[in-house]
C-alpha cells in the first residue's frame, strides 16, 4: 500500500482532575499535591520523570489553590513582586535553571517573598533539590529544606491509563487489545509510552491502517534492543 502524506495536528492534553488516574504508583504524590494545605512551610516540589505527569497535576493544583504558572526559565524576565503577591504560584522545571545565575537568582527572590507574603510555592522537577546543580548556595539550601513529592515509574494499571490518555488526546481510537499488548511488551516508561503513541499514530496516518496490536508489534519490531 502506498504511504500518505501524514500532518501534525496541534494536540489538547487532557488536564482536569477527573483526567488524571490515580494508581499505586502515583496516589502518595497526588495525596500530598491535594492536601496543599498542610505542606510544611507551605512549599513543595514534585519530582518525576519526563511524561510522568508533572504538569497535568501543576494544572489540577492551579485549580485548587488559584495558582499562576510559569515556567522557571521565564522568571529572568517575569515581575516576581507581583508573582510573589499572588496567593499560590507553580514553578515548573526549576531544575532547569540550574547553572542560570539570573534565573537562579530570580527563584531565590520568589521563594522568599511569596513566603513572606504568606503564599503558597510549587516546584516542579525531573529530581530531588539535592542533585540540582545549583550555583547560589541560598537557593540551594532552601530548595534542599523544601518537601518533595515523588512520582514512581508505572505499574500496570497507570501505564495503561497513560497510554489511554494519551491516544485520547490525539483523539485516536485504538482497537481493544492493543492496550494490553503494548503494556505486556514495551519499555515501562512514560517517556517510552510518550513515544510509542507518536510512533503508532504515525504508522497508522502514513499507511491508513488502525491502530492494532498487529500495528503494534510491527513498530515495537522497529525499535532498537534493550542493552540491558
Amino acid at each position: 500500500m502506498a504511504e500518505q502524506l501524514t500532518f501534525e495536528l496541534p494536540l489538547r492534553a487532557a488536564q482536569g482532575r477527573e483526567d488524571f488516574f490515580v494508581a499505586p504508583a502515583n496516589a502518595l504524590a497526588v495525596a500530598q499535591v491535594e492536601g496543599w494545605h498542610n505542606w510544611p512551610q507551605r512549599k513543595l516540589v514534585l519530582v518525576g520523570p519526563s511524561g510522568a505527569g508533572k504538569t497535568h497535576i501543576t494544572h489540577v493544583w492551579a485549580a485548587l489553590s488559584g495558582a499562576t504558572i510559569i515556567e522557571a526559565a521565564a522568571l529572568t524576565a517575569a515581575d516576581i513582586p507581583a508573582l510573589a503577591a499572588q496567593p499560590a504560584i507553580a514553578v515548573e522545571n526549576a531544575d532547569r535553571i540550574a547553572g542560570d545565575r539570573s534565573a537562579e537568582e530570580a527563584l531565590f527572590h520568589l521563594h522568599n517573598l511569596t513566603l513572606a507574603e504568606g503564599g503558597t510555592l510549587f516546584l516542579t522537577a525531573q529530581s530531588a533539590p539535592r542533585q540540582w546543580p545549583l550555583s547560589l548556595p541560598d537557593l540551594k539550601s532552601r530548595m534542599e529544606a523544601t518537601a518533595t513529592a515523588t512520582l514512581d515509574p508505572p505499574d500496570d494499571a497507570l501505564l495503561s491509563a497513560v497510554l489511554v490518555k494519551l491516544f485520547a488526546d490525539r483523539q485516536i481510537s485504538v482497537a481493544p487489545q492493543t492496550i494490553p499488548y503494548l503494556v505486556g511488551r514495551m519499555e515501562r516508561s512514560f517517556a517510552a509510552a510518550q513515544e510509542m503513541v507518536t510512533l503508532l499514530d504515525t504508522r497508522a496516518l502514513s499507511t491508513g491502517r488502525k491502530i492494532s496490536a498487529r500495528l503494534a508489534a510491527e513498530v515495537l519490531d522497529t525499535l532498537p534492543d534493550d542493552p540491558q
